[in-house]
């Protein structure tokens, strides 16, 4: 039975935290810290199966980059207490192969994240508990300013609003709800596959993945 997590938190330098580390801790990468001239290398990390920087409408090409986009992101925040990036982390339903956790999770981020403007860095994790059963899970750091082919904008305060989350978490449970009927009703036509071909599954667009909405029951715990 699939398990429900949502949470978000905010990523910022007021505890300590810099965003390009925190990218590169989750892509499981070597990124290039240009504020602190320190490179943060998480590159022996496992476990990562996808990993993709999602871009709305007019936001720079260059942002795909995930070095260039956090970097930017740095040096646009000058104050030494500055919230650089929102994390939302989500439990994956274990029922799912890993190519179609993959889809789910890409088109969770394009409805409610990317369609609204914001700059979405995707990582799914397919980690083992310590009982040895998986672990499916994604984490994405979103940009928190307004965003054209200029750069950053203003800050979106509406994005901070508690009803935003609330949204979030009934929209998840019903995006997943809607997926595992569907996996149940297609199990016996369709073999499932894994693993991932480094783009959302089944997007028109590799670069910008396909939205959806969906309605449904999981059960809602949070």
């Amino acid at each position: 039975m699939a398990i429900y997590h949502l949470h978000v938190k905010v990523i910022g330098r007021k505890a300590g935290s810099s965003a390009v580390a925190s990218a590169a801790y989750r892509s499981a990468s070597r990124l290039r810290d240009e504020r602190i001239d320190r490179s943060h290398d998480f590159s022996a990390k496992r476990g990562v199966v996808h990993s993709e920087v999602m871009l709305p409408e007019n936001a720079p090409d260059a942002w795909s980059d995930r070095e260039r986009l956090w970097n930017d992101v740095e040096a646009f925040e000058v104050r030494k207490d500055a919230q650089l990036a929102r994390e939302v982390e989500f439990a994956l339903p274990r029922e799912l192969s890993q190519a179609q956790g993959i889809e789910l999770a890409c088109d969770f981020v394009q409805a409610e994240f990317v369609s609204r403007g914001m700059v979405a860095d995707l990582n799914v994790h397919w980690d083992r508990a310590e009982d040895g059963s998986p672990k499916p899970h994604a984490h994405v750091m979103l940009t928190m300013r307004s965003v054209d082919e200029n750069g950053f904008g203003a800050k979106v305060r509406d994005w901070n609003a508690t009803q935003m989350v609330e949204r979030w978490r009934e929209r998840w449970a019903e995006l997943a709800n809607e997926r595992l009927a569907e996996l149940r009703h297609r199990r016996p036509h369709r073999s499932s596959q894994s693993g991932s071909t480094g783009h959302c599954a089944g997007a028109a667009n590799p670069d910008r993945c396909a939205s959806a909405t969906h309605r449904g029951q999981w059960p809602r715990r949070w």
